[in-house]
């Protein structure tokens, strides 16, 4: 049996090199073209609708000014200071209510079958930001266009849905989808380098199991290995087989 060391398996790559490198490049380009050819380019894009627990018509932060007594905000700094206080612990309670109610309307939109069947082939996914009340519909498929207008149908749908089971509240749209111009996969570098690196290994590995499997006895190293001994010197063989 042949004794394997890191210097006689570096060997053997080094010896094989240009086979590797080509088969490396070979299962790189075919990567690439079945990338190319073969894959279906998915596009994705987004919108951006907010929801509220309570409506513009009827603010809960600042107050009504007409409630407010002159005689106990003349000249007075205190009164000031603790409307400032109360004002900013009802907006933080309005942030907080208006995080659950993104929460719970998200549920209803995923269950929705006024919103469900538009989807029309699209992978939808609607989702709240974590700690707010602003809610992201997105939308991929092979089509572009489709999956813009399936984003922007979904959240019109949205508002519908929305005020038939809340009577109370607001929903706005932040941002519109538009056409993404390029795909989001397949990524052709990333497959490509890993189909590379893929013929890489394979080409390493035939290399060596080549080289395992050949019982041929070469000179200086081979010699040395079986006998034991020094090989200080060749006798190249001259015949050529004719006379």
């Amino acid at each position: 049996m042949q004794n394997i060391t890191v210097q006689r398996i570096l060997g053997v790559l080094l010896h094989r090199i240009r086979f590797i490198i080509i088969l490396s490049l070979a299962v790189g380009l075919l990567a690439f073209l079945y990338t190319t050819f073969f894959i279906t380019p998915i596009y994705s894009t987004s919108t951006m609708i907010f929801v509220q627990n309570y409506s513009k018509s009827n603010p809960k932060i600042g107050g009504n000014s007409a409630d407010v007594d002159p005689s106990q905000t003349s000249g007075s700094s205190d009164y000031n200071s603790s409307n400032n206080e109360q004002a900013q612990k009802i907006f933080n309670s309005d942030i907080s209510g208006s995080a659950n109610l993104a929460k719970i309307t998200v549920t209803l939109f995923q269950n929705s079958d006024e919103i469900t069947s538009l989807y029309d082939g699209c992978t939808v996914s609607i989702s709240a930001v974590e700690g707010t009340f602003y809610i992201v519909i997105s939308a991929s498929g092979a089509d572009p266009e489709k999956c813009a207008n399936v984003a922007n149908q979904v959240a019109e749908a949205c508002d519908e849905v929305f005020h038939k089971n809340f009577m109370y509240g607001q929903l706005g749209v932040i941002r519109t989808a538009k056409t993404p111009g390029a795909p989001i996969s397949p990524n052709k570098v990333q497959n490509t380098l890993i189909g590379a690196g893929i013929g890489l290994v394979i080409a390493c590995v035939i290399s060596i199991l080549l080289e395992l499997i050949d019982t041929t006895i070469k000179p200086d190293e081979d010699l040395s290995e079986i006998y034991k001994i020094p090989v200080f010197a060749e006798i190249p063989d001259f015949s050529n087989g004719s006379r």
